[in-house]
């Protein structure tokens, strides 16, 4: 049976302090209307009671991570003696993400098979992304509530998966039950903090996990939604009704777990400076202008289709089957024009089905 212990709601700040010795911790705290992931400090505030507007990707997968920073050193003036000098990025230091959604953490397994170089012969591995990654102890915290936008259990998770956590969190009797369920998990779990969970408390966090489970309702069938979308690639009347309220706004890539793009740019001062990898959207129309001046996707239209597309068709013929969404419903909570991504994968399921009905 795996390790699991107990910690009271008024001793998890001293816990996390103490892991705050050794690694960054990052906690869920609210800044103004918004609860964003921010590094542990004493005295600090958890927000545990409302859900984070963002999610925890950028503990591993940073908005904008420094990979190296360059020099140019001796004389210009002199043919050959201005040479160029890199200074690798530090390495990463141990961090922990506590109270992170389960689709916050199996979002990581959109990242992983990508940046870790899978399914391509000879394709180079993502170090700065698999260290902070390696480096990383997420723990999960069981929902104990499901939002009319949370559809998890669509995409194969659910309000209490353990997928890509390394404990996973319960709240029970006024704290939490910790279940380690990786070596990373059972180290964090040593401390003389946590008690030995009881078979009560163990019960506890089973029935609470069963009855969020059962709240959300039936799982509809999108296993045709792959060929689906493949078959509406060129329905441009069908991706012009979907984006018609779009306002390219970028809000549901940036808070998303799964999404992944991003740019690269050098920002100098003088003869140094420094290379940056920062996060990109697709719904930009900045994001596939060539230097030509040619944009393949200069419409609203063309790059929504490519947004659900790679989600739900591109990505799971590359990856298994598994779609690159986590269902934590950000994109619909947060979108200022109402955009429903599950609205737009059972409208192409739909469309599709009578398209064939009218062929007869």
């Amino acid at each position: 049976m795996a390790m699991q212990k107990y910690i009271s709601l008024a001793e998890l700040p001293t816990w996390l302090a103490e892991l705050s010795a050794a690694a960054t911790v990052y906690v869920p705290k609210r800044e103004g209307k918004a609860v964003v992931y921010r590094p542990f400090t004493a005295g600090d505030t958890l927000e545990l009671a409302q859900r984070p507007t963002e999610s925890a990707k950028h503990s591993i997968f940073p908005r904008a991570e420094e990979l190296f920073r360059f020099s140019y050193q001796g004389d210009p003036q002199v043919v050959g003696g201005k040479n160029l000098a890199l200074q690798e990025a530090e390495e990463p230091s141990p961090a922990v993400v506590f109270g992170l959604l389960s689709c916050d953490a199996r979002g990581f397994f959109a990242f992983d098979p990508v940046y870790d170089g899978c399914g391509t012969q000879g394709r180079t591995k993502d170090t700065y992304y698999l260290k902070r990654r390696d480096h990383t102890t997420l723990i999960v915290r069981a929902c104990r509530t499901a939002l009319s936008t949370c559809f998890c259990h669509w995409v194969g998770g659910g309000p209490a998966s353990k997928e890509g956590a390394d404990i996973l969190c319960t709240d029970v009797a006024d704290g939490f039950l910790f279940e380690a369920l990786t070596e990373k998990g059972e180290v964090l779990l040593t401390s003389s903090k946590l008690t030995p969970a009881t078979e009560v408390q163990s019960e506890a966090a089973l029935v609470s996990h069963a009855k969020v489970e059962v709240s959300m309702g039936a799982v509809p069938d999108i296993t045709t939604v792959p060929a689906s979308l493949a078959a509406l690639f060129d329905n441009t009347a069908f991706w012009k009704k979907e984006s018609a309220s779009c306002i390219s706004c970028g809000v549901c890539t940036y808070l998303c777990p799964t999404c992944y793009c991003f740019n690269i740019t050098d920002e100098s001062n003088g003869i140094s400076g420094v290379r940056l990898r920062s996060w990109d959207t697709c719904m930009s129309s900045m994001f596939t202008l060539e230097a030509s001046g040619h944009n393949p996707r200069a419409n609203r239209a063309m790059r929504l289709r490519n947004r659900i597309g790679h989600k739900y068709a591109y990505y799971p013929q590359l990856h298994q089957g598994r779609f690159s969404c986590s269902g934590c419903g950000r994109c619909i909570k947060s979108c200022p024009s109402s955009i429903d991504i599950r609205r737009i994968v059972q409208n192409s399921m739909s469309a599709c089905i009578e398209k064939e009905a009218s062929r007869g």
